[in-house]
């Protein structure tokens, strides 16, 4: 036997037949119960699948981290899995071998942890695209990227000016 995949699934063959017969006030109240059950699994795995929605906005983006295992110990209350947000920051064009920072906006408390800093840089023109970070053999290719309470900093260590859309993705917990 398989092993059981982990996830948030639903089963997709649900079938409830009633024939006129049996259509009794017990039967359709066990019918009801069942729908409700069906309904309330929908909607569990729904809130729990990872959307892929990337608002110019924070967003609550469906993934759940463990509980916290500093608060776990020492709290009272039954600990919860933790929600991840994200955020865009539409970094405009890249840097032409140095450093460009644009500012997130967002509020970074030291309770904040980042779960995924990730990126990528298109040149429209010659159709050409880039993940960042970026790692070439060639050190001189390579392309950082990093996050502080303040800003987005990309650092360029060749001319990547004509990549002038860029898109990056933060996504952080925030206790």
């Amino acid at each position: 036997m398989a092993d059981q995949p982990f996830g948030s699934f639903v089963p997709t063959t649900q079938a409830w037949e009633l024939d006129s017969a049996e259509l009794t006030s017990e039967n359709m109240r066990g019918l009801i119960v069942r729908l409700y059950q069906q309904i309330n699994l929908i909607a569990v795995v729904l809130n729990t699948k990872d959307t892929g929605l990337y608002p110019l906005q924070e967003f609550i983006n469906g993934q759940q981290f463990f509980p916290n295992p500093a608060y776990s110990s020492t709290s009272s209350t039954t600990p919860t899995q933790r929600q991840v947000f994200r955020f865009i920051v539409n970094f405009g064009s890249l840097p032409n071998t140095s450093t460009k920072s644009v500012a997130h906006g967002l509020t970074i408390t030291t309770n904040f942890t980042f779960t995924r800093i990730y990126a990528c840089a298109s040149d429209t023109t010659n159709r050409s695209y880039l993940p960042i970070p970026f790692a070439s053999p060639t050190l001189a290719d390579n392309i950082s990227l990093s996050v502080d309470a303040t800003n987005v900093t990309i650092v360029t260590g060749s001319n990547r000016s004509a990549y002038t859309t860029t898109y990056v993705v933060l996504e952080y917990l925030k206790g």
